[in-house]
């Protein structure tokens, strides 16, 4: 006789991971990692994409000019491939251009911007396309997109057939857990795209959190790491944005969500997602919450992931794992 609480004992695997800010080699990464894996859920927890363009200039000897990692390069053809795919491993965007519209992009902002939309756009689709190619029915791909990704996304990633995106709605993973996500984070630095003071991120944080049915049974994928624990640890930055050295060692200080950690707190949620700070990889508890966070190398083309694996509110493996 079969028991009436099997469907709830039934083992669900995660894949989660953050970051990959326009790293195809990351990207692909982790799909073949969810196929490989077996993963019942893939979800990418925010900042998709890349952060700038590199213009690669064809010049009238029919030879290509372009500047990348602090250094000017000047090819023929026969490398042409393999430097846009230089690009594109550290995050980038190659653009191929010419002389006549790289003078133009020089001198207007509003060119450039419009290049990178629609690098960004048509990159971005062919990245979502391959996930009928290589990850199989059975896994649901699941995308928030982050504070670095630009607001057009949210469409794209919303109309496209194989993926769905997550911010702010309610999705069940399995028959026992339901998860709700941001990508919107506290101020940093770098005023990026989805910021907003702790105080506006709560009430975001709150609204979100009302539509689950069962708080403790919730995953919360929310980009921002909780405060003041070691998945928000990032350098000290002086005025001029530079990391603060003393005694020949980063300072390093807690630069996560007061919200986040305030709504993990008072809702003790079975699980936390989180990303945004690269350097801050690891898990945590925090009452009876687990909280990870992969962290990122997405310049080294290395995919950082955790594996996490649970059969009703009872984890039975939580692995980090790189390649």
């Amino acid at each position: 006789m079969t028991p009436l609480f099997r469907k709830k004992d039934k083992k669900t695997t995660i894949l989660f991971a953050t970051d990959m800010h326009g790293s195809e080699g990351v990207w692909r990464k982790f799909l073949n990692a969810s196929s490989m894996l077996k993963a019942n859920v893939a979800i990418c927890g925010g900042d998709l994409t890349g952060k700038m363009i590199v213009p690669i200039i064809e010049k009238k000897d029919g030879k290509y000019a372009y500047y990348l990692m602090g250094k000017n390069h000047l090819i023929d053809s026969s490398r042409l491939e393999k430097a846009v795919k230089d690009v594109r491993g550290i995050g980038y965007y190659a653009y191929l251009t010419n002389e006549k519209e790289f003078e133009e992009m020089s001198k207007n902002r509003a060119k450039v911007d419009e290049v990178f939309s629609e690098v960004m756009n048509s990159t971005l689709k062919n990245w979502l396309d391959l996930i009928r190619e290589k990850v199989p029915n059975e896994t649901r791909v699941i995308v928030c997109p982050g504070n670095d990704d630009r607001f057009p996304v949210d469409d794209l990633i919303r109309d496209h057939p194989d993926v769905i995106n997550a911010e702010g709605k309610v999705i069940d993973i399995d028959e026992s857990h339901e998860m709700i996500s941001t990508g919107w984070v506290n101020p940093s630095p770098w005023n990026t795209t989805r910021e907003e003071d702790d105080e506006k991120l709560e009430t975001r944080l709150e609204k979100y959190i009302s539509q689950l049915k069962d708080t403790e049974s919730a995953i919360f994928n929310f980009h921002a790491p909780p405060h003041q624990t070691k998945l928000d640890e990032a350098p000290l930055l002086d005025d001029d944005l530079n990391p603060v050295i003393q005694g020949g060692r980063v300072i390093m200080v807690p630069v996560g969500s007061k919200a986040v950690r305030k709504m993990i707190e008072k809702y003790q949620p079975f699980l936390g997602l989180h990303g945004h700070i690269h350097e801050a990889s690891g898990s945590i508890k925090i009452g009876r919450t687990y909280c990870v966070n992969p962290g990122s190398e997405y310049a080294e083309g290395i995919l950082r992931a955790f594996l996490i694996e649970f059969k009703g509110n009872k984890i039975i493996r939580l692995q980090r794992i790189e390649g």
